[in-house]
């Protein structure tokens, strides 16, 4: 296990990179792209974010497993139901989609470029460790649901 897989909490990594994204917009307004509409859409990505992201407690609730993202080992059962059908990861999905909202808000094309960092960072340091958790746990049942329904989207 490589020393930052599992260890920086994805609420804290979506505070860090929303600040760097605000930042960005904030600091290289040269680099924002304003277009039409670009608030009311910004707002309409962050509510999907939220919306998705709660989905997804909702269901680790429902089937009273952790959502403790750090200790992915603690989990009781596999999540299969309600948004999990459509995406392995509608809370990091949804962490995604705000940031995305943020971006969308700036018009920022370096907040994109963050939102891409941001997908990436916690693609390799906390979506495989918990892939990698989440086999040993639960074998060929968590194979054939990793074989029906994407990381992502």
């Amino acid at each position: 296990m490589g020393f930052l897989e599992l260890r920086v909490p994805p609420l804290v990594l979506l505070t860090l990179f929303s600040m760097a994204v605000c930042g960005a917009g904030w600091w290289l307004p040269s680099a924002n792209l304003p277009f039409a509409g670009s608030g009311a859409l910004a707002l309409a990505v962050i509510a999907a974010g939220v919306g998705v992201a709660l989905a997804g407690v909702v269901e680790f609730r429902r089937t009273r497993t952790t959502v403790n993202p750090i200790a992915p080992g603690k989990a009781t059962a596999l999540v299969e139901g309600g948004v999990y059908r459509w995406t392995r990861n509608p809370m990091y999905l949804g962490m995604a989609l705000v940031l995305l909202g943020f971006a969308l808000w700036w018009a920022s094309v370096p907040g994109l470029a963050l939102v891409g960092g941001f997908c990436a960072y916690l693609t390799r340091f906390q979506i495989l460790p918990e892939e990698r958790v989440l086999r040993g746990l639960f074998g060929e049942p968590y194979a054939g649901y990793v074989a029906r329904v994407r990381r992502w989207i």
